[in-house]
C-alpha cells in the first residue's frame, strides 16, 4: 500500500479525547490532527515523539491533517487503524500470504453472522469461503507485541462469529497485523482481557486459524514483510 502523497513530519505535543493529537509541524506552526485509533495508543506515542501526518486539503473535513506513523529507534508505528484491511488487501492480492492464496473472488465488509461484517471474504475456484477479520497490533510488550490493547467486547464478538462461520464448513481466519517493527512474538493479552485470549485459544482449537503478520513502514509505503510465531501463557 502507498501513500497518496508525501507525508509530514512533525513532533508530537498530546493525543486527548481519543481522536485528536496536537503537533509541532517543523516549521514550527502548531497544528491539530485527526487521530484515526480507537484504542488505547500504550507504547504508539509519547510527548516529544517523531510522528507523520497526511495533509487532505478538503472543504468537507474538520481536520486537514491525519497521524499515520510514529517513529521509533527500530522504525515506524502505523497509527492509521483504517489502513490495515487495505495492507492485507493488497498482501492477499500481491501472494504475499501464502496461507490466503488460490482464491479468484474477493469481496470487502461482507455482512455474516449477527449483524457483522467480514473485512474481507474470499470465494472460487471450489473451495470452502474463507472468511478473514483482521485485527491491529500496536502495544508492545518488552519482546512480545500483543492484543488486545483494552477490553474488548466487540473483538470477543468477532471471534464468536468467526467460530461459527468455521462450524457451517467454511474457513474462518483471524488476521493480526502487528503495526510495528519491535517485537519477534505474539500472543493474546490476557492481563488486558483475559475473556478475549481464553476465547481466541478455544477457537483455535475449534479450528479457527491464526495468522500473524508484521506490517514494515516507510514514508512512502506499507508493506506485510515477515509471519510471526504464536506463544500462549
Amino acid at each position: 500500500m502507498n501513500f497518496e502523497q508525501p507525508l509530514i513530519p512533525a513532533t508530537l505535543i498530546k493525543r486527548y479525547k481519543r481522536f485528536l493529537a496536537d503537533a509541532h509541524l517543523d516549521c514550527g506552526t502548531q497544528i491539530t490532527a485527526h487521530c484515526p485509533n480507537t484504542g488505547s495508543m500504550k507504547t504508539c506515542g509519547a510527548p516529544g515523539d517523531r510522528i507523520y501526518l497526511s495533509y487532505h486539503n478538503s472543504p468537507k473535513r474538520k481536520l486537514a491533517y491525519t497521524w499515520e506513523l510514529t517513529e521509533t529507534d527500530r522504525g515506524y508505528i502505523g497509527i492509521n487503524t483504517h489502513r490495515p484491511n487495505k495492507i492485507v488487501l493488497d498482501a492477499i492480492k500481491n501472494g504475499s500470504i501464502p496461507e490466503l492464496s488460490g482464491y479468484d473472488k474477493l469481496r470487502t465488509e461482507v455482512r455474516y453472522g449477527d449483524r457483522s461484517r467480514i473485512d474481507i471474504l474470499l470465494e472460487g475456484n471450489g473451495r470452502p469461503s474463507c472468511y478473514v477479520e483482521v485485527k491491529n497490533v500496536t502495544l508492545l510488550a518488552e519482546e512480545q507485541v500483543i492484543f488486545p490493547d483494552a477490553v474488548s467486547q466487540r473483538g470477543l464478538k468477532h471471534i464468536k462469529e468467526l467460530s461459527k462461520q468455521h462450524a457451517i464448513g467454511d474457513r474462518a481466519v483471524m488476521f493480526f497485523l502487528v503495526n510495528r517493527p519491535e517485537g519477534n512474538q505474539f500472543r493474546p493479552a490476557e492481563e488486558i482481557d483475559p475473556e478475549y485470549a481464553k476465547a481466541l485459544k478455544a477457537a483455535q482449537n475449534d479450528g479457527v486459524e491464526i495468522l500473524v503478520y508484521r506490517c514494515t513502514h516507510t514514508l512512502n509505503s506499507s508493506h506485510i514483510t515477515e509471519k510471526l510465531p504464536i506463544i500462549w501463557n
